[in-house]
């Protein structure tokens, strides 16, 4: 389906409005019954121009919430609290500062590029000691060792983050699939190095 003149027009929709009295195509999209959820995005209902703008007309996105619920919906930083990548109590295996443990965005948003500044100057560190190139210093970092890392102490940090990351550990989710593959590429990368003895 495309758009055109109308903003959220499907000309290809062939669909038929859903006014009772009306024949015309049913080329816009208005909420139906059932809302956004879980399972998907919910289903819509099929209204020509006219019977759209009356539909919208008559919408009201607040139906239902009390007072106080309507007010943090208008508030600026609505939102703020959901529960995102950077808002579940995972966020912080990577070394950054969890966006959940601040009430201000913009402390949160500090915290993490400061995470990023100090991370890059600890690579940084790493790699003018002159054993180990900027790549090995990243795979360092991102296997959380320091510069005095021998090949035993390399294997056991690899396999504790293997146990931790893989997904039979944590009853098939996912969610660290991306986390476990830095580790590995890391590993790889290290246990060739021939600056760890």
């Amino acid at each position: 389906m495309r758009t055109a003149r109308f903003h959220g027009r499907f000309e290809d929709s062939e669909k038929v409005c859903e006014h009772p009295t009306c024949h015309e195509p049913g080329e816009f999209r208005a909420p139906g019954s059932m809302g956004h959820g879980f399972d998907g995005p919910g289903d819509f209902r099929w209204f020509c121009l006219e019977h759209v703008r009356e539909f919208n007309a008559g919408y009201d996105w607040f139906e239902g919430m009390s007072a106080d619920e309507i007010l943090a919906a208008q508030s600026p930083a609505a939102g703020w609290r959901t529960e995102s990548p950077s808002f579940r109590p995972t966020a912080g295996v990577d070394g950054m500062p969890r966006w959940a443990d601040f009430d201000d965005p913009l402390d949160a948003i500090s915290a993490r590029a400061n995470g990023i500044k100090s991370r890059a100057q600890r690579e940084a560190t790493m790699a003018m000691d002159g054993r180990f190139s900027r790549e090995e210093a990243r795979a360092l970092e991102t296997m959380g060792l320091g510069l005095e890392t021998d090949r035993r102490r390399l294997r056991r940090r690899y396999s504790e983050l293997v146990r931790r990351y893989h997904p039979d550990r944590n009853g098939g989710d996912r969610k660290y699939e991306k986390r476990l593959t830095k580790v590995v590429e890391a590993y790889q990368l290290l246990r060739k190095s021939r600056a760890i003895g």
